[in-house]
C-alpha cells in the first residue's frame, strides 16, 4: 500500500482511514468555493453526511437558522479577518463544540476550511478531574 507523506511522518491510506473512523469527532473539508469535498463519515457523527452531500455548497447541509452565521464565518475566513472560530451549541440536550479552521497553502492562499464537530458532554462534566482519574484506572 502506498504511504502518504505528511509533515511528521507517513501513514498508509488504511491507517489514515482508521484514524478518521475511530476518533469520535466529525471532520468536513470545505474548499475555497465553499463546496464540501470530504467528510469523515464515521458512526460517531451527530450530523450525518452521505456521499450525496459531497459536492454540495456547505449552506445546503446546514439548518436554516444557522445559514447566515455560517456564511458570515466563511466570508471572514475568505477575507482573512478570521482564522478560526469555536462555537458551543446544544444538540439533543448535549453540549456540542463546532469549530471552523481556515486552511492556507504555503503562500498564504485560502484553500478552504475544516469544520470539526464534537460532543463535549464528557469533557464538560462536573468534577472532570475525578472523571479523568476514574477513566485512567478503570481499565
Amino acid at each position: 500500500m502506498t504511504d502518504i507523506k505528511l509533515p511528521g511522518g507517513r501513514l498508509t491510506l488504511e491507517q489514515l482511514t482508521a484514524i478518521f473512523q475511530t476518533i469520535p469527532v466529525e471532520f468536513d473539508f470545505i474548499d475555497q468555493d465553499d463546496i464540501i469535498r470530504w467528510s469523515s463519515m464515521n458512526q460517531h457523527r451527530l450530523f450525518k453526511r452521505t456521499e450525496a452531500d459531497l459536492g454540495k455548497h456547505v449552506l445546503e447541509v446546514h439548518p436554516g437558522h444557522a445559514k447566515q452565521r455560517v456564511q458570515t464565518v466563511l466570508d471572514q475566513m475568505h477575507s482573512g479577518k478570521r482564522q478560526s472560530i469555536s462555537l458551543l451549541i446544544t444538540y439533543h440536550h448535549h453540549p456540542v463544540n463546532i469549530a471552523f479552521y481556515a486552511l492556507h497553502d504555503t503562500t498564504g492562499g485560502y484553500l478552504g476550511c475544516v469544520e470539526v464537530t464534537q460532543d463535549v458532554s464528557q469533557a464538560q462534566q462536573k468534577r472532570a478531574w475525578f472523571h479523568n482519574l476514574k477513566q485512567i484506572f478503570s481499565h
